[in-house]
C-alpha cells in the first residue's frame, strides 16, 4: 500500500492536537453563550477565551474580532454593497464582491491607485505571491497570509481583515473579520444580536473554542521558526524538479512568495490530469484553490497575470506544511517529474 502525502495545505491544514482537544472540552458545554446562568457563562468565557487567543496570535484587539463561519462569510460583511476595486488574483469569495481592475504583472503583484477604495490579499493561495499592503486599505483577505508570515494586523493598516480557522488547523466552518480600531459594520445576518450586534445566530461554540486553540498553537510555531523551516523544504523541493523553462513555468518565481507554495504550469498538461496522477501515485496536491474545486474551468488568477487559457488550465499547486518531510518532497519529485516526462513524450 502507498504512503500517502498530504501537500495540499493552503487548501486545509491538518487538524492541531490542540484545536481538537479544545473542542472535545467544549462539547461537553451544555450552556447557550447569551444565556445569564453559570452554564451559559462557561459557554461565554470559552468563546471570549478564544478570541483574546485569535486577537494576540492576529496582532488585533479582542473586541474588534467579529467570528464567522468562515472567510467567505466574512468577505460577504465586509464587501457587500460597497463597491470596491481589487484583482484578478483574488479568491472568488472576494472577487464576487469587487470591481476586478486593479493592474497585475506577470508575477502576480498588484498595482493599488487608491487603498481606501481597495482590496488586497496578503497572498495568493494559488501561487503563493505575497502583496506589499499600503496604508489605509479598505480590505485584506489575510487567509493564507496568517499563521505563515508575520502579520500584525494592528500595524498593518488595513480596516478590515478577513481570517479562517482551517488554514492554521483550526476545524472548518469558523472564521473572523477583523476590524480596526473604532471601525464598525452593519450586520447582514440580523436576529439576536451576538458578536456585538456584528452577526447574529447562536455561536458556533466548538469551532469557536477550536480556532482559538489553533490560533495561539500557530502563533508558537512561527515564533519558533516552523515556517523558516518550511521553507527550506520547499526549495528543495523547486530544486529537485529539473525544471525547464521552455517546458514547465514555475509561477511567481521572481516575487516574494509564502514558505510553503509551489505553483507549476506545463501547457498542455491539464492540471486535474496531474492531480488525478498525483493521486494514484499516494499525493494530495491541488490544481487551483480548493473553493474552486469540480469546476472544469482555467485558473483566474493565473489569466489574470496574463497566462493564455492553455496554460491557465494546466497548473498543479503543491502547498506543504510543519508536518511535511524531506523525503515526502522528494518522492512526489520523483513521481511527478517521471509523469511528467511520460506526458511530453506521448505528445511529441
Amino acid at each position: 500500500m502507498k504512503r500517502r502525502a498530504y501537500l495540499d495545505w493552503n487548501a486545509t491544514a491538518p487538524l492541531r492536537p490542540a484545536a481538537r482537544d479544545a473542542m472535545i472540552r467544549a462539547m461537553d458545554l451544555v450552556g447557550n453563550a447569551s444565556s445569564v446562568h453559570a452554564e451559559g457563562r462557561a459557554a461565554r468565557r470559552l468563546i471570549e477565551t478564544a478570541r483574546q487567543q485569535v486577537a494576540e496570535a492576529f496582532g488585533a484587539q479582542a473586541s474588534d474580532i467579529v467570528f464567522t463561519s468562515g472567510a467567505t462569510e466574512a468577505a460577504a460583511l465586509a464587501l457587500a454593497g460597497r463597491g470596491l476595486h481589487g484583482a484578478g488574483v483574488e479568491h472568488d469569495a472576494v472577487r464576487s464582491w469587487i470591481a476586478q481592475d486593479l493592474p497585475v504583472d506577470a508575477q502576480g503583484r498588484v498595482t493599488v491607485g487608491d487603498p481606501a477604495r481597495s482590496v488586497l490579499q496578503v497572498a495568493n493561495s494559488e501561487t503563493g505571491v505575497i502583496q506589499p499592503l499600503p496604508q489605509g486599505l479598505a480590505v485584506s483577505d489575510m487567509t493564507q497570509g496568517f499563521g505563515k508570515l508575520p502579520l500584525a494586523f494592528d500595524w498593518s493598516g488595513v480596516d478590515m481583515g478577513l481570517i479562517s480557522a482551517h488554514k492554521i488547523g483550526g476545524p472548518k466552518g469558523i472564521g473572523a473579520l477583523v476590524l480596526r480600531r473604532g471601525l464598525d459594520v452593519e450586520a447582514r445576518i440580523k436576529g439576536g444580536g451576538q458578536e456585538m450586534g456584528r452577526r447574529s445566530g447562536t455561536e458556533n461554540l466548538i469551532g469557536i473554542a477550536g480556532f482559538g486553540a489553533a490560533a495561539e498553537a500557530a502563533a508558537q510555531d512561527l515564533a519558533n521558526g516552523a515556517w523558516e523551516r518550511v521553507a527550506q523544504l520547499r526549495n528543495i523541493l523547486e530544486n529537485s524538479l529539473d525544471l525547464d523553462g521552455n517546458v514547465t513555468i514555475l509561477v511567481g518565481k521572481g516575487a516574494d512568495r509564502l514558505p510553503n507554495t509551489t505553483c507549476l504550469v506545463t501547457p498542455g498538461w491539464k492540471g486535474e490530469t496531474q492531480v488525478m496522477q498525483m493521486d494514484l501515485a499516494g499525493f494530495a496536491v491541488s490544481a487551483g484553490s480548493a473553493c474552486s474545486s469540480g469546476k472544469v474551468a482555467s485558473s483566474a488568477v493565473l489569466r489574470a497575470m496574463g497566462h493564455d487559457e492553455r496554460e491557465a488550465g494546466s497548473a498543479i499547486r503543491i502547498s506543504i506544511g510543519p508536518d511535511t518531510t524531506k523525503d515526502e518532497v522528494l518522492r512526489f519529485s520523483k513521481a511527478w517529474c517521471a509523469a511528467r516526462d511520460k506526458h511530453l513524450s506521448r505528445v511529441k
